[in-house]
C-alpha cells in the first residue's frame, strides 16, 4: 500500500532537485574541479535537507514549519551571506595544477561539500511551504494518519533527489577529462555568478521579511 506514496515521493524529489540553481551550479563546479564524489556529496547535502522538509510536511509537523517560517529573516540572512561567500570564492578561484586536464582536483573536503549544501538548502524556510502545497495539490498530503505512508513519501523524496544528483555528477564527470584550466575558469565564473545572483535574491528576501510587521 505504501508503494504508490514511495513512487510519488520519488518523482517529486527528482523534479524539485532537477532545476538548476545554486546547488546545481556548485555540484557541476565541484565535480569538474574535485571529482564525482565531491559533486555527489554536494547534491546529497541538499537531498538530506529536502528529506527534512518533506518529513515536516508529510507528518504534519506544523509547530516546526511555523517556527521556521517565523525565523525566515535570520535563516535567509544566513543563507544569503553564505551564498555570497561561496559566490565570491568561486568567481575568484583559480584552477590548481591538480584540477587541470581532469586531474584528481584540489582534494576537496567531502564533509564540507555535504554540509555546505545542506546548510544552503535548510536555510530556505519557504521550502517546507512548497512541500506542503505540492503534497496537497497532488493529493499526497492525505496519508490518513498512516506513518508508514508518510515515511514512504519522505523516503521517496530523498531517493528521487539523490538520484538526480547521482545522474548529474556522473554525467558531468564524463566531461572532466576534456576540461582544462581555461574552461574551468569559465565554469568558475559562470557558476559563481549564478550563486551570487541567488545570494542577492536571498538577502533581498531577508530584507523584505525584516520589513514585515
Amino acid at each position: 500500500m505504501t508503494g504508490g506514496f514511495l513512487l510519488k515521493g520519488l518523482l517529486l524529489g527528482f523534479s524539485i532537485a532537477a532545476p538548476v540553481g545554486p546547488i546545481g551550479a556548485l555540484c557541476i563546479r565541484r565535480t569538474l574541479a574535485n571529482g564525482r564524489a565531491s559533486g555527489l556529496l554536494s547534491g546529497l547535502g541538499a537531498a538530506t535537507a529536502d528529506g527534512f522538509y518533506g518529513a515536516v510536511a508529510a507528518f504534519g509537523l506544523t509547530g516546526i514549519s511555523g517556527f521556521l517560517v517565523g525565523q525566515q529573516f535570520w535563516l535567509r540572512a544566513v543563507g544569503g551571506l553564505f551564498l555570497l561567500y561561496l559566490g565570491v570564492r568561486t568567481v575568484t578561484s583559480r584552477p590548481s595544477e591538480g584540477e587541470r586536464g581532469g586531474g584528481r582536483g584540489g582534494g576537496g573536503n567531502l564533509l564540507g561539500d555535504y554540509l555546505s549544501t545542506f546548510l544552503l538548502t535548510i536555510t530556505n524556510p519557504l521550502t517546507v511551504l512548497s512541500f506542503v502545497a505540492i503534497f496537497a495539490g497532488l493529493g499526497m498530503g492525505d496519508t490518513g494518519g498512516d506513518y508508514a505512508r508518510a515515511a514512504a513519501m519522505v523516503a521517496g523524496v530523498v531517493i528521487g533527489s539523490s538520484l538526480w544528483w547521482l545522474l548529474l555528477s556522473g554525467g558531468v564527470s564524463l566531461l572532466r577529462p576534456r576540461v582544462g584550466s581555461v574552461q574551468l575558469r569559465a565554469v568558475n565564473w559562470i557558476s559563481g555568478t549564478i550563486i551570487l545572483a541567488f545570494a542577492v535574491f536571498a538577502l533581498g528576501g531577508a530584507w523584505a521579511a525584516a520589513l514585515q510587521p
